[in-house]
């Protein structure tokens, strides 16, 4: 059977989403190459980070499923994200004068970094991070249990991020979308042929009369020019719903582009 691909290094937090899934698993280090490898047959799906509870959205998974990938979304894996101060062996908070993560890590740890004036620097991933710091003594990196174990490193504070309740969606990408559940979730992209009042309201009516609820709405530059922008939607529902149906019809009508990105099961915890 074809791998799973993920966003890579092993020891990051999308590894830890992925090996909830399969143990079959090849890591590549960009989300453009992940998703290259799912739509060339490479892999049999892909597993991206596509929203964090506090950073928000990842912005280049949303514009690659927007603008270069017809890939569908196949399942969501959601998992807590627990920040650790990852440190070689022996080493003390009073020796760290710098700490390595990725951007994202770092911003969400950054109450603790100010409050022990840690001098922050950016890595292309956490994993990397904490590989980075092997036999500097003064360095420590943030990163999860499973990069501090991959690297004999030790957890010197857990659960440093400035919110407790962090959470991070990763998606499973494929060339087909999921069978309907009977609790499902749709993601759709659309953009409008003018900027006229009221364009994005009368869409978001759609829903309501219908009474159907939204998830997430979230907006991207169309990469058309300033004040053109792409529109997410997540909704309750399977795109094969009669009633779902009916619903994207209508925006089909009010829209210049569609983009169904995929119906897939709710994440279950």
């Amino acid at each position: 059977m074809k791998p799973i691909s993920f966003l890579g290094p092993k020891g990051t937090f999308t590894h830890e989403a992925a090996s909830t899934i399969s143990d079959n698993l090849v890591s590549y280090c960009t989300i453009p190459a992940v998703l290259e490898s799912v739509a060339t047959g490479e892999c049999n799906r892909g597993v991206v980070p596509i929203e964090n509870s506090i950073e928000g959205a990842v912005s280049q998974t949303l514009d690659l499923f927007a603008h270069k990938y017809d890939l569908k979304i196949h399942d969501e894996i959601i998992i807590p994200i627990n920040h650790n101060l990852i440190v070689n062996k022996g080493v003390s908070l009073d020796e760290i004068t710098d700490v390595y993560s990725h951007s994202q890590a770092l911003g969400q740890c950054q109450g603790f970094i100010n409050e022990n004036n840690i001098q922050p620097h950016f890595a292309i991933s956490t994993a990397n991070a904490v590989k980075s710091i092997m036999g500097n003594e003064n360095a420590a990196a943030i990163g999860n249990k499973k990069a501090a174990e991959l690297y004999d490193m030790e957890i010197l504070i857990s659960g440093i991020q400035d919110v407790s309740n962090n959470e991070t969606r990763f998606v499973i990408v494929s060339n087909d979308d999921h069978a309907p559940t009977g609790k499902d979730k749709t993601s759709i992209a659309f953009s409008f042929y003018e900027d006229n009042p009221g364009e994005l309201y009368k869409i978001l009516g759609i829903f309501y009369k219908a009474n159907v609820n939204l998830t997430k709405v979230e907006s991207r530059p169309s990469k058309e020019g300033l004040g053109n922008y792409i529109f997410f939607l997540d909704f309750y529902g399977h795109r094969t719903d009669d009633n779902i149906k009916n619903i994207l019809a209508e925006i089909e009508e009010n829209t210049s582009v569609l983009k169904v990105l995929g119906s897939y099961p709710i994440f279950s915890y």
